[in-house]
């Protein structure tokens, strides 16, 4: 039976502290995307705002230019959702067939793919862009897409093949008696099972590439293409110190993928947890 002790209290508290500290942050870019330009420079940063002004917001989303906020943001959201599919896609099936094939080779490419992880991308940015300029990938939404799939896909084959060789093989075996292919059998029976290791490969591949810059810069630079983050460099690089409109903009870049997270995090956390309960 649970009792309510001096340590129970003790320990909410704490938490609640805790809890406080790291939202403290998330208040002051809150409060401070919603003043008017005059009451930035007069008033607290602790204070609220004295009345709502969502100007702020308007502006960044009006933005036009280099700086166009929702173009970038549309691009993102076009760039993130194709890279999470081809990469759960592809990622899916090869970490399936490395970690169910008993051949010499699995064991090498998946130690080929493991160096690939360790490997920083920027070592190939030159001969990569040179590349992919030549077959026409820069500028492109989908050469972004591609490129996005081709780097962060050894990391979604390490986690698919470490989900992979925990499960057991019973429910695959059943199946193959009932006469299924192993078409069937993988679309039907595994990856459904493989849900949490889905929404780790989701989340941690959405974030890395919705948030960077540098591959956007480089591959996109100069078309009408540019992602959100690029978009902010030039709204942000244009505004100095006017923090009001440059913590909007961060608000608005947050949404997405705070909604996206919101959705997929009981995967998530499975995922981390290593379960395969559904």
């Amino acid at each position: 039976m649970f009792r309510y002790t001096k340590l129970t209290a003790l320990r909410e508290i704490l938490i609640w502290i805790i809890a406080i500290v790291f939202l403290a942050p998330f208040y002051f870019l809150v409060t401070t995307a919603l003043k008017s330009d005059q009451e930035v420079i007069t008033s607290s940063n602790l204070a609220p705002p004295a009345s709502l002004d969502f100007g702020n917001f308007v502006e960044v989303l009006t933005a036009q230019g280099n700086s166009n906020v929702v173009m970038g943001l549309v691009n993102s959201i076009i760039i993130t959702a194709g890279s999470i599919l081809c990469l759960v896609l592809l990622g899916a099936i090869t970490g399936y067939v490395i970690s169910r094939s008993t051949r010499r080779w699995s064991r090498t490419a998946y130690m080929l793919f493991l160096i690939a992880i360790v490997l920083p991308t920027q070592l190939g940015t030159v001969p990569l862009y040179i590349g992919a300029r030549t077959i026409g990938l820069t500028g492109s939404l989908w050469g972004m897409v591609i490129l996005y799939t081709g780097m962060l896909l050894p990391l979604s084959i390490f986690l698919y093949a470490g989900f992979f060789r925990s499960l057991g093989t019973e429910y695959e075996e059943a199946a193959t008696i009932d006469g299924a292919s192993r078409t069937q059998i993988f679309f039907r029976i595994v990856l459904p099972l493989m849900s949490p290791a889905t929404g780790t490969v989701a989340i941690l591949a959405g974030l890395i590439v919705w948030n960077d810059f540098f591959t956007s810069l480089i591959f996109l630079g100069g078309s009408a293409n540019q992602t959100l983050p690029v978009a902010m460099y030039y709204y942000i690089g244009s505004l100095v110190s006017s923090w009001n409109k440059i913590f909007a903009i961060v608000i608005v870049s947050m949404i997405p993928i705070l909604v996206f997270y919101l959705f997929a995090q009981k995967r998530f956390i499975q995922g981390f947890a290593g379960g395969l309960k559904g």
